[in-house]
């Protein structure tokens, strides 16, 4: 068979509703200024799906140091990879600054938080070792994981949140690295994207009195919103210093491109000098090693943008329980709103034409195999740019879907898809 046939005729899982769904719930544009109301489709939105945390997109400091560092530097410079001719001080500096704020010891800069976190998890582990990650680990982890060079049999799932499940798995885990020689790599997420749940940090760091391992977390959701100091949920569950491996992504509370791995001096010095994909790859352009320390100025030093937050956070998750919505049990600022009954892709998707074109709220929404089959997850982000208005408003507006499901409207108006599909 011809490749380019085989793709075409198999667009995959999501790609096989590109038909109704491209450009409007699939590579969607939203234009405007970036924050609360955006324009979709030549209207005015209260947009609820980006993961500006704290507002900084548009922060007029950011701007600022954003634009003179792109009119000092350009965006080429520096040219090449660190390791050949991209280094600067500058660099160091945000470095040393990022792995200050996390507590730890030293910190490394990636060029993309996706990329960078699959080559930390490849790097540290070799066919000797053993990954022992949660069951609701974030794509870009189980991709790291999949370059695991044991491959299968070199990595075992925990139940998400399940410490007892952990311990099993952690007994496997060491019966065989007894055989093989190796180690073994914890890997969870501070705070899960989809379901807010925070990972239980403390009680995995309790592990290591039972068991030798060492823990690997992504918090990409976590890091400028969790923790009295925003330093991320290991500051939130008071366990920094058992945490061996922190990362986080630019693309959430920092607003920006890229990301970092802290941990001790010589852990960071060998990823340096073995994470390939930073090896070979061009240094993070200088705007955005500016900027990132502009922001994470911003951080340290103006919490009432993260009190902001989390004023809209409550208000947001209190009004929704107390109305009766299932939000599950996210105690982060990612809000699910779960919508149960025998719901398929079609109604899904009558549903959110609703929302957008007659309640002007943009979120995104999410179905099978993210949730289970009949469930519809709706996923709303708020940030500190959002007001308790645009909050009282998007709960009412919610109460009115939640109607016209049970009423089976949006299963009614989703027979005009199918023909599209046929």
């Amino acid at each position: 068979m011809d490749i380019f046939e085989k793709v075409v005729n198999n667009m995959g899982p999501l790609g096989s509703y590109h038909k109704i769904g491209h450009h409007y719930f699939s590579f969607p544009k939203l234009t405007g200024e970036l924050g609360p109301y955006m324009n979709f489709n030549g209207k005015r939105m209260l947009n609820w799906s980006l993961n500006n945390y704290l507002g900084l997109a548009n922060h007029p400091e950011v701007r600022e140091a954003d634009a003179q560092a792109s009119a000092d530097y350009g965006l080429a410079y520096p040219m090449g990879a660190r390791m050949m001719s991209g280094n600067s001080d500058l660099h160091e500096e945000f470095e040393r600054q990022l792995a200050e704020f996390v507590g730890k010891e030293d910190a490394f800069l990636l060029n993309y938080g996706y990329q960078g976190v699959m080559s930390i998890i490849e790097c540290m582990v070799d066919h000797r070792d053993i990954i022992v990650y949660d069951a609701e680990c974030h794509a870009c982890l189980i991709d790291g994981i999949r370059l695991h060079k044991a491959k299968m049999g070199a990595y075992y799932k925990f139940n998400h949140n399940d410490m007892g499940s952990l311990r099993k798995n952690l007994e496997r885990a060491t019966k065989k690295v007894a055989e093989t020689g190796g180690g073994i790599l914890v890997i969870t997420e501070g705070v899960f994207g989809m379901s807010g749940k925070v990972g239980s940090l403390d009680e995995i760091v309790a592990l290591k009195s039972d068991f030798n391992f060492r823990i690997l977390v992504d918090d990409a959701h976590g890091f400028g919103t969790m923790g009295e100091n925003g330093r991320g949920v290991h500051e939130h569950l008071n366990c920094i210093e058992g945490i061996d491996l922190y990362f986080s992504t630019f693309a959430k509370s920092m607003a920006a491109i890229g990301g970092f791995v802290a941990a001790p001096k010589e852990i960071i010095m060998f990823l340096k000098y073995n994470m390939r994909s930073q090896t070979y790859a061009k240094a993070l352009p200088m705007p955005y090693v500016i900027g990132g320390m502009k922001r994470l100025e911003l951080i340290k030093n103006h919490p009432e943008l993260r009190e902001k937050l989390w004023e809209n956070v409550r208000a947001l998750q209190d009004g929704f329980r107390k109305r009766g919505f299932d939000i599950g049990d996210t105690t982060s600022p990612v809000t699910p709103v779960f919508l149960h009954g025998e719901y398929d892709v079609l109604t899904a998707t009558s549903l959110i034409r609703d929302l957008r074109e007659n309640m002007g709220i943009f979120c995104s929404i999410v179905v099978y195999p993210v949730v289970p089959k009949g469930q519809i997850m709706l996923r709303i982000i708020p940030t500190s740019a959002h007001t308790l208005e645009d909050v009282e408003y998007t709960m009412n507006q919610f109460e009115v879907v939640q109607k016209r499901l049970a009423e089976g409207f949006y299963k009614a108006q989703a027979e005009q898809f199918k023909s599209v599909l046929a």
